[in-house]
């Protein structure tokens, strides 16, 4: 489907800092007079919020691999469908917190090795790619303090525990060599006006 807007998403493991600088990204374009829209995955739709409930709630054993693939993909179409692309095709810039990388990186590598199947899947119902990826990177145990001290009850992926974290780490990494050409790597373990400031540089020759 055509479009003229610019999709950019932010990447990384559960306490990165990536939704903080999301919305700030989305504050200083939205300052600048351009057309923003700042979504997450899961959710960004009214379909999909509903979907985020059982995906991100409960106990950690809730679903297997398989099943969180498939309602992942569900969630990301009908927020593709509804949100993302809507505002792309009138011209707008999409800042989503998360999209399809974060499936290849949980399901397809630290939670199992599914990266095949998450691909297949996303060839056959999603079919789009970011202009830009922005890839946080932070340390593992950091990461895992972060996500817990929220305490937002949307703890289900923190619940798994600090090697799961460390999966997570390593699959980002692969991700910035599988896609070289989209994804930049941002380090958020910077003070957090650093860590902005950065994502302004990595962004700037690549919107429109």
């Amino acid at each position: 489907m055509s479009r003229s807007g610019f999709f950019l998403t932010f990447e990384g493991a559960d306490g990165s800092g990536k939704s903080t600088q999301a919305r700030r990204l989305a504050e200083t374009l939205t300052a600048q007079g351009r057309d923003v829209v700042l979504t997450r995955e899961p959710g960004g739709s009214a379909g999909a919020e509903e979907i985020r409930k059982l995906l991100v709630e409960g106990a950690p054993a809730r679903w297997s691999p398989e099943t969180e693939i498939l309602l992942f993909t569900a969630a990301r179409r009908d927020h593709l469908e509804r949100t993302i692309l809507p505002a792309l095709q009138r011209g707008a810039i999409v800042i989503s917190d998360r999209f399809a990388d974060s499936t290849r990186v949980y399901q397809g590598a630290a939670r199992a090795d599914l990266r095949k199947t998450v691909d297949q899947l996303h060839t056959l119902m999603i079919s789009q790619e970011p202009d830009l990826t922005l890839v946080f990177d932070i340390d593992a145990d950091v990461g895992l303090q972060r996500g817990l001290a929220r305490n937002s009850g949307e703890d289900r992926f923190e619940d798994l525990g600090a090697d799961f974290q460390y999966k997570l780490r390593a699959g980002y990494k692969a991700l910035l060599d599988d896609f070289p050409d989209r994804c930049v790597a941002i380090d958020g373990n910077a003070a957090l006006d650093q860590v902005a400031a950065d994502v302004l540089s990595a962004i700037e020759t690549h919107l429109p």
